[in-house]
C-alpha cells in the first residue's frame, strides 16, 4: 500500500503531508482532490523560487548569463542543476508528464480557491553548494561520475515503477543505498532538506490564523518532515534553520589543498636548479608548461571548442596552476562564450540538449561548459601527471 498520505494533528492545527513522485500522473490528480476536499487555509510546496520560476516561465533558461556564471565559480554547480533537471525531465517525457508539474498543480489549485500558498524548499544552487563543498576529493569524483552516468543513460522507467517510489520500502531502498554511496550528499539533499523544509512549513501555519496546511512534498521527505514537526511542536527543536542556508567554510587540510600543487611543482622546479644547474631546472620548467598547458588544450579541443579557446587553455593552465583562486576552466569557458555567443535557439532548447551528446555538441551554451569541464580536467591530470615527470630528472 503506498503511503502518500499523512495527517498530523498538533493541538490547534493539523498539517496534511502530500507524498509525490515529481513525474507522477496520479501525484498530479491526488494534489489537486486532496486540495480542493480538505479546502486548508495555506497550501505549501516543496520549491523554491527559482524552481518555481524555470517550471512556470518558459523563458527562464533565456536569461542566464553563461560568462556571469563562469565569473562566479559556478560553473561545475550549472552542470549539475543542468543534468539533475534533465533526468527528471527525460523521465517525465517518457510519461507525458513534466517535473514538477503536481507541485505547479498544487500552487494553480490554491489560486484558485483563493488560499494562500509557500514555497519551503532551500534554494536548489545553495543546496548543491552545500553538498559539493561538504564532499572530500573521492566523494566529489564520485559525484561527478554519478551525474554524468545519469545525464547519458538510457534506463526507461514505467508508470509503475514511477509509482513505486512512493512506497516506504522502495524509497528506504534508496536512500539505504544513497547514505552508503555518498553519505554527505544524502544528508544534504535528503536530510537536511527534511529539516528546513519542516520548519519552514511550520513556520507558515504560525500566528494562529492557520488551522489546516496541506503540505505537497516528495514522498522521500515524508518521514523526515514528520519527525522535525513532530520535534518543533514538542519543543525539542527550533524554527531556525539559518545554519542550513550557509556554506560550509573549508577547515584543515582543504584550506591549503590548492597550494600544495603549485608549491610542490616550484619546489621541484627550484631544486633541480640547486642539485643539477639553471638547463635542468630550465628543462623541468618547459616539461610542466608543456604538460599542463597541452591536455588542457587537449579537453578543449575534445570539445570541439574555438581555436583561440584551445590557445586560451594552453597558455591560460599554468596561470591558473600558480593561481589556485582560479582555474583554466575561468578562461577557456569565457573565451568560447565570447567567441560563440549563445543563440536564442539555444536557451529554448537546452535542458533537452543536455541529454545527448549530439545535443551538448549542437547547442552554444552545453558546449561551453563542456569547454570549461574538459579543459579544467585536462589541466588538473597535466598537473599530476607532471609531478612524477619531473622528479624522474632529479633522479638522472
Amino acid at each position: 500500500m503506498k503511503d502518500t498520505r499523512m495527517t498530523l494533528r498538533f493541538q490547534d492545527r493539523v498539517i496534511i503531508l502530500i507524498g509525490t513522485a515529481h513525474v507522477s500522473r496520479d501525484s498530479i490528480e491526488e494534489v489537486r482532490q486532496i486540495i480542493r476536499e480538505e479546502g486548508p487555509d495555506m497550501v505549501c510546496v516543496e520549491l523554491d523560487a527559482g524552481r518555481y520560476q524555470s517550471i512556470t516561465q518558459k523563458e527562464a533558461w533565456e536569461q542566464l548569463n553563461v560568462v556571469k556564471v563562469f565569473k562566479e565559480g559556478k560553473g561545475f554547480l550549472l552542470i549539475a542543476n543542468l543534468v539533475l533537471s534533465s533526468f527528471q525531465r527525460r523521465m517525465g517525457a517518457e510519461l507525458g508528464v513534466k517535473p514538477g508539474e503536481e507541485m505547479k498543480t498544487a500552487i494553480e489549485t490554491a489560486m484558485t480557491l483563493g488560499i494562500p500558498y509557500a514555497l519551503c524548499d532551500r534554494e536548489v544552487q545553495l543546496t548543491l553548494r552545500r553538498a559539493w563543498a561538504r564532499c572530500g576529493l573521492w566523494n566529489k569524483c564520485k559525484l561527478l561520475a554519478s551525474l554524468l552516468s545519469s545525464a547519458f543513460s538510457t534506463e526507461q522507467l514505467s508508470e509503475g515503477e514511477i509509482e513505486k517510489l512512493k512506497n516506504r520500502s522502495e524509497l528506504d531502498d534508496m536512500m539505504s543505498a544513497l547514505s552508503d554511496y555518498l553519505p554527505p550528499v544524502k544528508e544534504t539533499l535528503i536530510d537536511e532538506r527534511d529539516r528546513y523544509l519542516a520548519a519552514h512549513i511550520w513556520a507558515g501555519g504560525t500566528g494562529g490564523t492557520v488551522k489546516k496546511q496541506v503540505a505537497v512534498v516528495g514522498a522521500g521527505h515524508m518521514q523526515g518532515i514528520k519527525a522535525h514537526l513532530e520535534k518543533i511542536a514538542a519543543g525539542d527543536a527550533g524554527e531556525d534553520v539559518s545554519d542550513l542556508e550557509r556554506i560550509p567554510s573549508r577547515r584543515g587540510f582543504s584550506q591549503i589543498a590548492g597550494w600544495v600543487l603549485p608549491v610542490l611543482i616550484g619546489a621541484l622546479i627550484i631544486l633541480g636548479f640547486l642539485r643539477a644547474g639553471a638547463g635542468v631546472s630550465l628543462t623541468m620548467l618547459v616539461r610542466w608548461v608543456l604538460l599542463n598547458g597541452s591536455l588542457a588544450a587537449l579537453g578543449t579541443l575534445l570539445a570541439l571548442g574555438h581555436p583561440l579557446s584551445i590557445g586560451v587553455s594552453f597558455f591560460g593552465a599554468p596561470i591558473a596552476t600558480l593561481n589556485p583562486f582560479i582555474g583554466v576552466g575561468l578562461f577557456a569557458g569565457i573565451t568560447e562564450v565570447t567567441l560563440r555567443k549563445p543563440r536564442v535557439s539555444d536557451t529554448q532548447t537546452l535542458s533537452e540538449d543536455i541529454t545527448s551528446l549530439k545535443g551538448i555538441y549542437r547547442n552554444r551554451i552545453t558546449r561551453a561548459l563542456l569547454v570549461f569541464f574538459l579543459s579544467s580536467l585536462g589541466g588538473a591530470l597535466g598537473n599530476f601527471i607532471s609531478i612524477p615527470s619531473l622528479a624522474s630528472l632529479l633522479v638522472k
